[in-house]
């Protein structure tokens, strides 16, 4: 059985610098682990944060499942990332630095059928580097597609 589930958060690597990157897993309830198979999350402006030693995201969006009854989930709900305890202490420990910010980058179902999410300790790009950052892409695929030729 082939997993074909993958959702990106495409403004992640555009908005932020990325300096070290985890993959977690999610604690989540039957009727949104059936909804992430149907492809139906968003992770645009999802990020995480810190509480009482755990690891938690925002503001990730997993649509109501079709075929869900009055026990059907909160699309908006925080949901708990599950890491060993050396790496939540090594990003908590990072987190304390001046302007990071924990970003989530993609979500995926694994061989064994498990959801997880990729995630990232970033620093915010300024203006000026935003542009930097489209310049150097639009150049090398000017130079791609010369090459092509």
């Amino acid at each position: 059985m082939k997993n074909d589930v993958l959702i990106k958060n495409r403004k992640a690597r555009h908005d932020y610098e990325l300096l070290d990157t985890f993959t977690a897993g999610l604690k989540l309830v039957g009727t949104e682990i059936k909804s992430i198979r149907q492809g139906k999350a968003n992770l645009v402006d999802s990020y995480c944060y810190f509480e009482d030693g755990e690891l938690y995201v925002k503001n990730m969006h997993i649509a109501e499942y079709d075929h869900g009854n009055i026990n059907n989930h909160d699309p908006l709900r925080e949901r708990k990332l599950l890491l060993s305890r050396r790496e939540l202490d090594k990003l908590e420990k990072k987190l304390k630095d001046q302007g990071l910010t924990i970003v989530t980058l993609r979500m995926y179902i694994n061989d064994k059928g498990w959801a997880k999410l990729d995630i990232a300790l970033a620093r915010g790009k300024k203006q000026h580097d935003k542009r930097d950052s489209l310049k150097e892409k639009q150049l090398k695929r000017d130079i791609d597609r010369a090459k092509s030729y």
